[in-house]
């Protein structure tokens, strides 16, 4: 079914064809360490530690398509937000910026909640890999769900992509937290033996928790909180009190 539209637009009449759907296969899937959507930094590249794979999939796992990619330092990702799918969308959402609470329009947030579940990130890439039979590009700073669908992969070119100019009154500037990040003796010493296979994994949970992935909400309350998050195959509890953070264990 189509929907036609004519509209007049400087003394031009345009014919719009509105298609009901477009039919997109994933060319790639991520594995990501974020296993669940909390504690997913809100923003590209505030996580550098942040490592994962992106393995291409079907038609698309050829070496042709990749060639020449290591000429370029960053990667940006077009992605299906495959884990919030299922809870439809609003024209007006709580965008964390403004604490949580005040409404916008979804059009001027990088919501996951959109009309078409569509997002985009630049991540830093790192090499070319395999994964058994697939060929995999490496890559970090991302901010993607583990599986997350991998509709389109495009080069970031920096005399185009950087806007220096540009400005956003919502978003002026990363934001960042007062919280002083420790660990527990216990957690240190689970910490020990995992530095083998997670070489990076102190500094990735400390820039983790660095971002302050607690519900806006739950940032005015000095009271104990305590948390769980899943990152690779580890689970991970922690603690704020005021502005301390102490990771409690690691767990596998």
């Amino acid at each position: 079914m189509h929907r036609n539209e004519s509209l007049l637009w400087q003394g031009i009449r345009v014919k719009i064809t509105m298609q009901d759907s477009f039919n997109m296969a994933p060319v790639a899937v991520i594995h990501s360490p974020y296993k669940e959507k909390f504690a997913i930094p809100r923003q590209p590249n505030l996580v550098s530690a942040a490592h994962g794979k992106i393995e291409l999939l079907l038609d698309c796992n050829q070496s042709e398509l990749i060639r020449d990619l290591e000429q370029h330092s960053h990667l940006w990702l077009l992605f299906v937000f495959h884990g919030t799918i299922e809870r439809g969308w609003k024209p007006l959402v709580k965008a964390p910026r403004l604490g949580g609470n005040k409404k916008t329009g979804v059009f001027a947030t990088r919501s996951t909640h959109r009309p078409n579940p569509i997002g985009m990130s630049v991540v830093k890439l790192e090499g070319i890999s395999r994964i058994n039979d697939n060929l995999a590009i490496d890559i970090s700073g991302l901010d993607l769900l583990d599986g997350t669908p991998i509709i389109d992969i495009k080069p970031y070119i920096p005399y185009s992509d950087v806007v220096v100019d540009a400005s956003s009154q919502m978003a002026p500037d990363a934001q960042s937290s007062s919280l002083t990040i420790g660990f527990s003796d216990s957690a240190l010493q689970q910490l020990a033996p995992l530095t083998t296979q997670y070489p990076q994994l102190q500094t990735f949970i400390e820039q983790v928790l660095s971002q302050d992935p607690r519900p806006a909400y739950r940032k005015k309350s000095n009271d104990m909180q305590e948390y769980g998050m899943s990152l690779y195959d580890l689970n991970i509890r922690w603690q704020i009190q005021g502005n301390d953070c102490t990771v409690l264990s690691i767990s596998q």
